[in-house]
């Protein structure tokens, strides 16, 4: 299926990007294949005139870019994220290579009119653990593993044009159009978290002090599930009940 207006609805992410060369080389990654919304958290320098010089005609795409403070804000609104890493994490849910990631992406974008986000951490240091609990999907270049250091403009321009592939429905594991449910927008999966996290809490089932790790394994745990909007409210009227039980037996 051709939908070449779903790019529209992608964001590119960069998380505390520290070149402001690199940022530029991003605009004119995303412009050459057809992406126009760029995000922006805590950039070391921008603007930059050697951002606007990089980008080489696409400074459209930076006058446009968006900064904001930490990548929640920046994925706000979205139904859906994938996550650039090159190291293997723990407790990180299975990754995608780049077509199958841009294909599962045009479908989020395609399928639900929803907002979608592509997200790329720090050249150094890349995205931490728990930026990378934010988003949906981890995915990975399979470079060289000799060599596997990627500069941040051309893994841009690598995803974007599989983007493009797969919006015009050339992607060899493009995804077939359907009608998906109403996904839960990244606001609401955080909120049901957060009132995860205080049930158990107050259950005495997670000591704070001792976490051991519950809180990412259960992420991982409900981010295969790819929760619904109605899903989101099913699990949250549980733990209502379950907060007034124990408010009640206390």
């Amino acid at each position: 299926m051709n939908d070449l207006s779903a790019l529209g609805r992608i964001r590119v992410v960069l998380s505390r990007p520290s070149h402001p060369g690199n940022i530029g080389a991003v605009a004119r990654a995303m412009k050459t294949m057809g992406l126009a919304h760029l995000w922006l958290v805590s950039p070391a320098f921008f603007p930059d005139p050697v951002a606007e010089a990089r980008a080489s005609g696409a400074g459209d795409v930076l006058v446009g870019a968006r900064v904001v403070d930490s990548l929640q804000e920046a994925l706000s609104g979205t139904v859906f994220a994938a996550a650039l890493t090159a190291r293997r994490r723990d407790l990180s849910l299975a990754r995608l290579d780049p077509r199958a990631a841009a294909a599962e992406l045009m479908q989020w974008s395609r399928n639900t009119r929803g907002e979608v986000a592509l997200v790329f951490g720090n050249e150094a240091s890349g995205l931490s653990n728990e930026e990378l609990g934010l988003c949906t999907l981890p995915v990975t270049i399979p470079a060289n593993p000799d060599y596997p250091s990627l500069n941040l403009g051309a893994a841009v321009q690598l995803m974007c044009y599989e983007l493009r592939l797969a919006a015009m429905g050339e992607g060899a594991d493009a995804l077939p159009s359907e009608t998906l449910p109403e996904p839960a927008t990244h606001d609401e999966v955080e909120n049901f978290f957060e009132h995860l996290e205080s049930s158990i809490v107050a259950s005495g089932f997670l000591d704070p002090a001792k976490p051991r790790r519950l809180m990412p394994r259960l992420r991982r745990l409900f981010g295969r599930a790819r929760l619904e909007k109605e899903e989101i409210a099913i699990l949250r009227g549980i733990l209502s009940s379950f907060d007034a039980g124990v408010k009640n037996y206390r």
